[in-house]
Order: structure tokens, then C-alpha cells, then sequence
């Protein structure tokens, strides 16, 4: 655990504008030197119900959102459909405060906006017995009456901001810049005098707390962004200049993020009537030689089983992004789960001819939406990314010289007109397209237009120029054909090593994980060193094809491992026992599925307990092996 960290949870109703003072209030940590990693928690209502957002700050690189947090910002649900604590779900308006203090640590500050939460409400929470109990330092703020005072009571945010600097004895200068980039007129005019005065209130209180700002200078450019950033700008540095989609969340912000920025590069977004038509629509472009992507969530993924077959068969390049959420169905729409990993391997009718990368943080964001792009367009097969709502939400600040490279717009194999001119052909002239003898299984493709190029394109089977074929020896040939390119993609990403090891090569116990748990299992096996465990970790990006070599090699060297994954039916787990059923004996799971991420301190226990014989508290679940 980083033991400097500030953890500052901001807590009120969807429309408070939580989520963009919480973003402000990072930026400001991240240019005032520190490191900063944000968690965020929201309903599934358009506008109304609880929700938060955490931003924890360091000296150090932060990886992962911490256990509970340290400052509370609660600004009560203004939007509250019933206040009452008899209503269908209690008293809404006093949730933001109420819901938090399970996690607050103990002596956390709370700041609470007594101009909304009375102080007869309060009292009933039995909040004064719980913070002596826990010597929690309270201070109610009327930051709703000084947001009216100047005008507008939504700029009650902006009073919690200022409080909240002159308890953590915090110089305001980086918030002021912030309201000045962002606001101008009079608007801009009331928030700074409103942060100013929100600020000289507090700090006329008197306090006994002992939090404080960490001091950091992290040395280089820094840039604030989220996983959705990373995939959306990899596709834009890749050359993907088409984009179609309907509106799910998660996935939406890859969607948006591209919409905005495509026109600028001269490419294409749309936004279709359904996710078939949108998996489609990119297919087609992709079949006229652009770069193009498309993708939803969970559901909507699911409509797009039949084009991505159609992709397989008819060998068009096609990357389609994956944001996972909880369900099944319409589930927990804003809450994170790890549970469509055997979806998104086996969706579709036949054998499965696909790659799928889930990277396990920004960084691999961003670079393995690059590498996903390019295997997609030289293999002509579809590519997936699989993430969640956890690595697509949360922000984090980054070096931006991670993303000083050069752009990769080459449209992978295909072949020119002076290619095609000599190329194999059938009598009637059209290209061999689908020939049998392909080297990696890949055949390169032309596109429309291209003189000599023409072939048929279709969901059947066919012979090498794209008639239709029921002849066994070609539908085997064809077969082992595309099935060959995962060998040969597997060989390159064995040596690319998307797999992330953590901690020394020799230890006897392992973590093993997919995905976004990758950044807090590494803090929690830093933290299981520190106390004497004997354990290493690895963060398994490679799902299609499975990268056998990396996590046998892992497995072979540990008397036990804990699979860590958030889903209830231990799907990762499951697919390295297929793959590897030789080390079923030695891995159990830790798993978490109640739409909140993992804790390092859950990982800690759940090792912990695995070792010593005992039972992890809280909402995970511990399955040990049976010896199978």
C-alpha cells in the first residue's frame, strides 16, 4: 500500500457534476507533481441516483484504486426522487453520505453540504457514535447556500473543491488555472469566488486531522486519461479512419472518443440503427480496403455473432471491441464483470478463426490496440479487444512520450495491380483469392476497383476464386488454411511477450490474472512480499490464441497459484485448465462479481487465506482446487 496516498472520494447525485469535478480535481493533483489514478462508481439512470468517484494521489506511480479511502466529499443526490426513508429505496438524498462510511478508514475526513443534508437527517445516520468510533474528523459545510450566494447552486462542487484544499492544506492556484481553461465571463468570475471563499471558511475551522497532500514532481509531461482514450487514439494512430456503432455503455466512449476525432483525420463515423447493422457496415468498409472498427458491449456484441462469422469465412479484416459489464442480459449496465470471456472466444457458429487481446492497463491499451490492428489486417481475420468497464472508466495520469511513435496507416496484405497482374487467375479471370496454399494460411486480398482483382465474397464455402463449394477436400483444405494463421500469430506474439510478469522469476507461490486486474494484483503481491510471502504474478493478455509457452512456463515454476478474475464461473480459470490441463491440481480461483472492482487489500486476504486454510471476508469468493 502506498501509506502517502491521498484517497478522495467525491460522492452526490448523477447531474451534480461529479464526474467532471472529479477530473478536475486529478488534473490539478497530476500538475501539481503527483501521480493520480481515479475510480468511478455511477448508476444506471440517465440522471438521478448515487455516485461517486475516488481519485487517489501519490509521490509514486499508483496503479490501482486503494482500500476504502481517506476524504469524503459529500455532497448529497440534489436530484433525489423521494427524500423520505420509508421510499421504495430510502432516502436517496442522503445516500452519497451514508453509502460511503462502510469505506471511509479510519481517521478519514468528511466534509458534507449541510445546506442539503439537515442537520435533523444527519443525526439519524448515527454519524457522530460512527466517527468517534472510528475518529473520522467531520466538518458540515453549507456549500449550497454559498453556491447561491454567488448565483448558481451547482457551483456547490466548486465550494467542496475549495474546502476541501484548505483541510488538505492545498494551494488553489492549479484549480484556478483549471476554471480559467475551462469558463470565461461571469460564470468563470462567480467559481473562482466561490472556490476562494468555500476555501477561507474551512480553513477558519478548527481541525485536528493530520491528512495532508503528498509532494511528488513525477519528472516528465504527464496526460490524464482513461483506457477508452488509449483504444481510441491506438486505432487512430493504426490508421483506422471508419467507425460504426450504437450507443451501449460501456462501450460508448471508444465510440464517442473516435466520432470526435476521425473527421479530423478525414475518416468516417456511424451511428447505425443496431449493433448487426454495425458490424456489418464496418465489414464492408474494411472490404473496400479501409481501416475500420466497430464494437459495443455484452448485449450488443451478442447481435453481432453473424457478421463476425461472415468476417471469419470471408477472411475481411476487422477489429471489434469487447466492453464488459455485469450481466447476464441487461445485468448491472454500469457496473464492471469479467464474464464474457467465453463469449467473445466462441461466439459465432464454427470453429472459431479470431485473435483476442485484453489488455491489462492504459499502456497495453494503447499498444496492443496497436499490434491488434496490425495482426487483423495481415492475417485478414478479425480481431478482438476485450476490456471492461473498470479499464475503460478509470483515469490515470501517464508519461505522453508513451505515445510518441510513429502512425502505422499500411493497410497490411494487400496485393497491387502490378501484383495482381501476376497473380494466378481462373479462366474467366477472377483472382484465386481463397487459394489453398497460402503462406501462414494468408492469401493476399485485393480490393474493389483494382484491375485483375475480382473474386466472389461469401458466407459459404467456397473454391479458391469464391464460388461456392461442398467438396470435402476443399473444405478441409480451406479449414486447416485459416486455422494455420493462429499458429503463425501465435509464433509472432510469443515473441512480442504481451504477458506481464511481476515480482522474481523464482518464487514459489503465483498469482496468475487477465485483464484489468493486472496493475492492483502486481500492488498486492508488492504488498504479500513486504510481509514475507514468497510469491510473483503474471497478467495474461493473450486469450485467441492462447499463449501456451508464457503460461505453462509460469505455472511450472509454483507450488500453488490463485487464478484472480471477476466473474462467478472462474471462465479464465477454466480456459488455462483446457489449454493446460496438466496444472489443474495446483490453481484455485478468487473471484469477484458483485460490480465492484478488486481491492488489492481482497487480494492480500484471498492469498493469504489460501495458504493459511481460512475464509476471505467481504464480497469475494475463495474456490480451492479439488485435485482435478
Amino acid at each position: 500500500m502506498i501509506d502517502s496516498s491521498l484517497m478522495w472520494r467525491i460522492a452526490g447525485g448523477s447531474g451534480d457534476g461529479i464526474d467532471s469535478t472529479s477530473q478536475n480535481f486529478a488534473k490539478a493533483l497530476m500538475r501539481a507533481g503527483l501521480h493520480v489514478f481515479t475510480h468511478r462508481h455511477y448508476p444506471s439512470r440517465i440522471r438521478g441516483g448515487h455516485t461517486y468517484v475516488e481519485v487517489r494521489a501519490a509521490d509514486e506511480p499508483v496503479r490501482s484504486r486503494g482500500d476504502g479511502f481517506n476524504f469524503l466529499l459529500a455532497l448529497g443526490d440534489s436530484f433525489a426522487r423521494n427524500p423520505n426513508e420509508d421510499a421504495y429505496y430510502g432516502n436517496e438524498r442522503i445516500k452519497p453520505l451514508v453509502e460511503q462510511l462502510d469505506d471511509l478508514n479510519e481517521n478519514g475526513v468528511i466534509v458534507y453540504d449541510s445546506g442539503l443534508l439537515d442537520e435533523e437527517t444527519v443525526a439519524e445516520t448515527e454519524l457522530a457514535e460512527r466517527a468517534a468510533e472510528n475518529n473520522w474528523h467531520v466538518y458540515p459545510m453549507d456549500l449550497r447556500g454559498l453556491a447561491r450566494d454567488h448565483g448558481r447552486e451547482v457551483m456547490r462542487n466548486t465550494a467542496g473543491v475549495g474546502a476541501t484544499a484548505a483541510l488538505l492544506d492545498m494551494d488553489t492556484a492549479y484549480f484556478e488555472t483549471l476554471i480559467r481553461e475551462a469558463m470565461g465571463g461571469d460564470v468563470m468570475e462567480a467559481n473562482l469566488a466561490v472556490l476562494e471563499e468555500a476555501y477561507e471558511r474551512a480553513a477558519a475551522l478548527e481541525t485536528e486531522h493530520n491528512l495532508r497532500v503528498p509532494e511528488g514532481d513525477h519528472g516528465t509531461e504527464q496526460a490524464m486519461m482513461s483506457g477508452s482514450n488509449a483504444i481510441a487514439y491506438a486505432a487512430l494512430d493504426s490508421g483506422c479512419r471508419f467507425i460504426s456503432g450504437y450507443p451501449m455503455t460501456p462501450w460508448t466512449d471508444v465510440f464517442t472518443i473516435m466520432s470526435q476525432n476521425l473527421p479530423r483525420f478525414g475518416g468516417i463515423s456511424e451511428q447505425v440503427e443496431d449493433e448487426i447493422a454495425a458490424a456489418a457496415l464496418a465489414i464492408g468498409a474494411s472490404h473496400t480496403g479501409v481501416k475500420a472498427m466497430s464494437g459495443s458491449s455484452g448485449g450488443g456484441f451478442a447481435l453481432m455473432s453473424e457478421p463476425l462469422g461472415l468476417a471469419e469465412m470471408t477472411e475481411t479484416p476487422i477489429v471489434l471491441v469487447e466492453a464488459m459489464r455485469a450481466g447476464p442480459s441487461t445485468g448491472l449496465p454500469t457496473k464492471t464483470e469479467q464474464a464474457d470471456l467465453e463469449h467473445v472466444l466462441y461466439t459465432s457458429q464454427g470453429d472459431s478463426c479470431r485473435v483476442v487481446i485484453a489488455p491489462g492497463n492504459l499502456t497495453e491499451a494503447y499498444d496492443q490496440t496497436r499490434e491488434l490492428f496490425r495482426l487483423a489486417y495481415d492475417y485478414q481475420l478479425p480481431g478482438i479487444l476485450l476490456y471492461d468497464q473498470k479499464l475503460g472508466g478509470e483515469m490515470r495520469s501517464v508519461s505522453t512520450g508513451h505515445f510518441d511513435r510513429e502512425p502505422a496507416p499500411d493497410p497490411g496484405s494487400v496485393l497491387t495491380e502490378d501484383d495482381l497482374a501476376d497473380a494466378a487467375h481462373d479462366a474467366a479471370g477472377k483472382y484465386t483469392r481463397y487459394a489453398h496454399d497460402g503462406e501462414d494460411g494468408v492469401v493476399p486480398r485485393s480490393v474493389p476497383g483494382q484491375e485483375g482483382g475480382r473474386f466472389l465474397a461469401t458466407g459459404n464455402e467456397s473454391m479458391p476464386v469464391g464460388h461456392i463449394s461442398e467438396d470435402p477436400g476443399n473444405r478441409k483444405a480451406q479449414m486447416d488454411r485459416r486455422l494455420s494463421k493462429l499458429d503463425a500469430i501465435r509464433d509472432e506474439l510469443d515473441e512480442a511477450g504481451h504477458q506481464t510478469r511481476h515480482g522474481p522469476d523464482e518464487a514459489t507461490h503465483g498469482i496468475l490474472t487477465w485483464g484489468s486486474n493486472q496493475d492492483t494484483v502486481f500492488e498486492a503481491v508488492d504488498r504479500l512480499r513486504a510481509s514475507g510471502r514468497d510469491v510473483h504474478a503474471m497478467g495474461v493478455s493473450d486469450l485467441m490464441p492462447y499463449p501456451e509457452r508464457d503460461v505453462a512456463g509460469f505455472l511450472s515454476g509454483v507450488e500453488e497459484c490463485l487464478v484472480v478474475e471477476m466473474n462467478a464461473t472462474a471462465q479464465f480459470r477454466g480456459l488455462t485448465q483446457k489449454e493446460l490441463g496438466r496444472f489443474g491440481s495446483t490453481m484455485s480461483s478468487l473471484l469477484k462479481y458483485d460490480g465492484e472492482t478488486f481491492e488489492p487489500g481482497e487480494i492480500v486476504e484471498g492469498f493469504e487465506s489460501t495458504i493459511d486454510g481460512d475464509e476471505p471476508s467481504g464480497n469475494v469468493e475463495l474456490q480451492r482446487t479439488t485435485g482435478d
